[in-house]
């Protein structure tokens, strides 16, 4: 039995990714009936914003994630809507917004994680604003001054905290919310 249970275990983690991939994200805001599934849900919510705010936060809705927020952008993208797939304005413009919102809801210690569209489990641009594992550090970080210099991934992550002038930026990883405190 218990041999049993950890090869049930093991099925369902390496599932995992494949069942969180939203490649083939068919969202579509001009079809509402698209939305109304699960990973089109922040779709959905960017869908009531109002069309001049560039972008907005919500409060994760996840119960294991109390403390989190999201920040995303108003205007939609293509399939899984990938950071670098965003216009370079636009780019450090959320990442300054999102900058801001940690600022504001976590004051000191806070770091922003965006996760690659590879592992997301929703097809909208979000970053998750929460407070800093400070035993998440590693030695695999740029340093940075500004949100201009904040690196676009194809296939990682992003996780951003602040340094005395400036950041530590980590990517390489395809999940990147693991270093904020759920």
């Amino acid at each position: 039995m218990p041999r049993l249970t950890c090869l049930a275990v093991l099925v369902c983690v390496l599932a995992w990714p494949a069942a969180a991939d939203v490649s083939g994200c068919a969202c579509d805001p001009k079809n509402p009936e698209t939305l109304k599934v699960r990973e089109c849900s922040l779709c959905a919510e960017a869908e009531k914003q109002p069309v001049d705010v560039p972008f907005f936060v919500l409060k994760d809705v996840n119960p294991r994630k109390p403390n989190r927020w999201l920040v995303l952008p108003r205007v939609h993208g293509e399939g899984p809507h990938p950071i670098h797939d965003l216009p370079k304005a636009q780019r450090d413009a959320l990442w300054k917004f999102a900058i801001a919102t940690a600022k504001e809801k976590i004051g000191d210690g806070w770091g922003l994680a965006y996760n690659s569209w590879h592992v997301r489990t929703q097809c909208h641009l979000h970053i998750h604003v929460g407070r800093y594992i400070t035993a998440a550090e590693n030695s695999r970080f740029v340093v940075v001054r500004r949100p201009e210099e904040f690196p676009a991934p194809e296939h990682s992550g992003v996780f951003i905290h602040p340094v005395k002038g400036g950041f530590h930026v980590h990517t390489g990883e395809r999940i990147m919310e693991t270093a904020l405190v759920r």
